[in-house]
């Protein structure tokens, strides 16, 4: 066995100084952990999103009723606050973990030999993303569950989602200029879809807002919308996901498309059809605690789908390294 080196003065005095810099310089991860952190931090975007749902369907949104502490007597939970307490708790000591999966994915990243900025700022971005959207679930709490705040929060969380994606992505790939795989008229449909899933999303946020479930078991303010009206607007638009999704995917076989894009078609049909079921079977059992979660985990699932056929539509190759040419000295001598 190696023995370890003992850690002096100065390298403890660099630990404090740039903690990331000093693991860095002492560790090399491969590609797959990189990729691994990458991924553990999208998991767990995800995983916030349906424990998030959980607290709102079981109707534990003021089961702690102040942020930061739980009571005002409180920092955690306490037995006499009942099922309602441990589960809003539980969702933000989840908080912690999606950070601490974060954290990993910025330590890889910066680690990783060569360096590459991109990787490190895209998990910083989460970072942030993550603090901002933890003092606005604590708005959330303050203002008793407002469903604008709860929408907004919904919406933070979605835009972690895409930022874990894109890095996700980005592990698997090289830092060299994106080489498109599709033509222009190709790409502006799959823009056109991405817009449309993002106004799905947002519709499906004014569904929950004025829905029946409103996340407490306490009278909370809903927005003044017919939810049902919202509904069938939310299941107009999924339908125009789902052709733009079709047509994309017979476009892409008429100009036989690299493989990449036409799998990550496939797979957003897929998801897309599972989440209609899902929808449509939750609209007319009035509306399953079950099934809306099921369908709020879809809907990250379909968000994530979008991104990925977005992404497929270019590579990135590793940079070509520049081949030092011959010396005009030795060109002389050759001559």
């Amino acid at each position: 066995m190696e023995r370890v080196p003992n850690v002096t003065r100065a390298d403890a005095v660099a630990a404090v100084r740039n903690p990331l810099a000093f693991i860095a310089e002492r560790w090399t991860p491969n590609p797959r952990t990189v990729q691994r952190a990458a991924l553990a931090a999208l998991v767990m975007a995800v995983v916030i999103v349906v424990t998030g749902g959980a607290v709102r369907l079981t109707g534990s949104g003021l089961g702690c009723p102040t942020w930061p502490k739980c009571t005002d007597n409180s920092l955690t939970a306490t037995s006499a606050m009942g099922f309602h307490g441990a589960i809003e708790f539980g969702n933000r000591m989840l908080t912690y973990v999606l950070c601490a999966a974060v954290g990993w994915a910025i330590i890889a990243a910066r680690s990783q030999k060569p360096y590459r900025r991109s990787l490190t700022r895209l998990g910083w971005a989460q970072f942030w993303v993550v603090m901002s959207n933890a003092i606005l679930g604590g708005i959330v709490v303050l203002v008793g569950l407002n469903p604008y705040t709860v929408a907004a929060h919904f919406v933070a969380t979605t835009a972690l989602i895409s930022i874990a994606t894109v890095m996700w992505q980005r592990t698997r790939e090289g830092d060299g200029p994106s080489r498109p795989l599709v033509g222009k008229a190709v790409q502006q449909l799959v823009w056109c879809l991405l817009a449309a899933s993002g106004l799905l999303i947002l519709v499906g946020t004014v569904v929950t807002g004025a829905g029946p479930h409103a996340g407490d078991s306490s009278e909370v303010e809903r927005m003044p919308i017919d939810w049902e009206t919202v509904a069938k607007a939310h299941a107009v638009l999924a339908w125009i996901v789902v052709s733009l999704t079709f047509a994309l995917w017979f476009v892409l076989k008429a100009v036989d498309s690299p493989k990449a894009p036409l799998d990550r078609t496939r797979d957003l049909f897929l998801i897309l059809l599972a989440q209609g079921v899902i929808g449509y079977v939750q609209y007319f059992t009035d509306l399953p605690e079950i099934l809306v979660g099921l369908h709020m985990l879809g809907s990250a699932l379909v968000w994530i789908a979008v991104l990925r056929v977005l992404l497929a539509l270019r590579e990135r190759p590793e940079p070509e390294a520049d081949v030092p040419g011959p010396s005009s000295e030795a060109t002389l001598t050759r001559a």
